[in-house]
């Protein structure tokens, strides 16, 4: 049994193993990036960030 024609060329192993390299990463970024938005916020508190204080306008 032999390969297809399309498969007996080195360039299409080298195309087909970076475009599995390609959806792997994409895989693990989603992964992350899913992760990442699951998480909960935390809000900072009001006092950490205190306002300048207002200037009356002459």
């Amino acid at each position: 049994m032999s390969l297809p024609a399309w498969l007996q060329n080195e360039g299409a192993w080298i195309a087909m193993g970076v475009s599995v390299l390609f959806v792997v990463a994409a895989l693990v970024m989603h992964r992350v990036v899913v992760k990442v938005l699951k998480q909960p916020t935390q809000m900072p508190e009001l006092d950490a960030f205190p306002q300048p204080e207002s200037q009356p306008h002459e």
